[in-house]
């Protein structure tokens, strides 16, 4: 494969006074970024998950295929494409328009978590994103982050959590729609549990809101979450275990 070229560091302002850098790399089809501490390893191949043999395991909980659980050096990775749902997947299953690289979904992704992670969010660190560039302004794009160890689906935990944890929970997601970050698919696989700690994941279409739009956006996630326990557990546990996560999410100080 044709060696990457026209490296660049870019330089994002996190708050006020936090700088996190990106390596930019990209050819005339093919464009990486990466966290500049995995420079120099980071390659096209890390997105084939057939390059990694048997260091690769496809994910089989939530979401729509390709994804894969990475080891590479000791360290826990998970691979993910960006695959449509839907009608339109039976088409146009793993390619979307190109309207310029900063639309691109692994990018936008990647520079969300990277904000996300360097302000303290419990969400996973991203590794690098990879987009392809295809004829009649189409492309492919994939992402690596770190796996957050220990970690299980809030969806295989429903039935487990006390009332103090939907409380945490609650009030995690409020922390969220406090700083305008609007997670685009909020439901019971993209919520992750260790212990008393709870996680966001899948960030793909997520941005952070202007504060001058309308908040109505956050009752329309917290309508998709109830949604995704209701199919899941049924409504008689989304009916005992809601009182408890909107006691979190609306600043009560007990569940």
């Amino acid at each position: 494969m044709r060696r990457l070229n026209k490296c660049k560091i870019r330089i994002l302002l996190i708050g006020v006074t936090r700088l996190v850098s990106e390596l930019c790399i990209r050819n005339d089809h093919n464009a990486l970024l990466v966290q500049a501490e995995f420079r120099n390893k980071v390659s096209v191949d890390w997105f084939n998950p057939l390059y990694w043999g048997r260091n690769a395991v496809p994910v089989t909980s939530g979401g729509r295929g390709g994804a894969w659980f990475l080891h590479i050096d000791g360290g826990d990775y998970v691979l993910r494409e960006y695959r449509r749902g839907g009608l339109t997947s039976r088409v146009l299953r793993r390619t979307y328009a190109f309207v310029g690289e900063d639309r691109v979904r692994s990018v936008m992704e990647f520079r969300i978590l990277t904000t996300l992670f360097a302000q303290g969010f419990p969400v996973p660190r991203p590794v690098a994103a990879y987009y392809l560039k295809l004829p009649a302004l189409r492309y492919r794009a994939a992402i690596i982050i770190e796996r957050l160890a220990d970690t299980t689906p809030l969806a295989e935990l429903i039935d487990t959590r006390s009332d103090a944890d939907w409380h945490r929970l609650g009030q995690l997601v409020r922390r969220f729609h406090d700083a305008n970050v609007r997670h685009a698919d909020l439901n019971c696989f993209n919520v992750l549990v260790r212990g008393s700690e709870f996680f966001l994941i899948d960030f793909d279409k997520g941005c952070i809101m202007p504060a001058s739009k309308s908040s109505r956006w956050k009752n329309g996630n917290l309508k998709r979450f109830a949604r995704s326990i209701k199919k899941i557990a049924g409504e008689q546990v989304l009916n005992k275990v809601w009182s408890a996560f909107e006691h979190g999410y609306n600043g009560s100080v007990t569940a």
